[in-house]
């Protein structure tokens, strides 16, 4: 896995703000996860998968923030975002 690297310069497509609303993700989480990422991988030639652990809720439990992004395109583009509960499924 290749070691994660910020990313500062992308924008959003108009999927990615539509999931966010509807999943209740900031625009803070986003830029969080992209500026730190703990983890990355690749999902396909040209679109990567930025992560990193989240705690959400009283009492806290613990996320994934997965946000996918077209590296392909200058800038970048975020094309979506979800938070999932499945810690083990997708850390790795």
């Amino acid at each position: 896995m290749p070691k994660p690297k910020p990313v500062n310069d992308f924008v959003f497509t108009n999927h990615a703000l539509l999931e966010m609303k509807r999943r209740g993700i900031s625009e803070d989480d986003v830029l969080a996860v992209l500026a730190k990422p703990e983890q990355m991988e690749l999902a396909r030639t040209g679109r990567m998968v930025y992560q990193a652990k989240i705690s959400l809720g009283y009492p806290p439990k613990m996320y994934v923030l997965r946000v996918f992004v077209d590296i392909d395109r200058k800038p970048p583009q975020v094309v979506t975002v979800y938070k999932t509960s499945k810690v083990e499924k997708y850390w790795r």
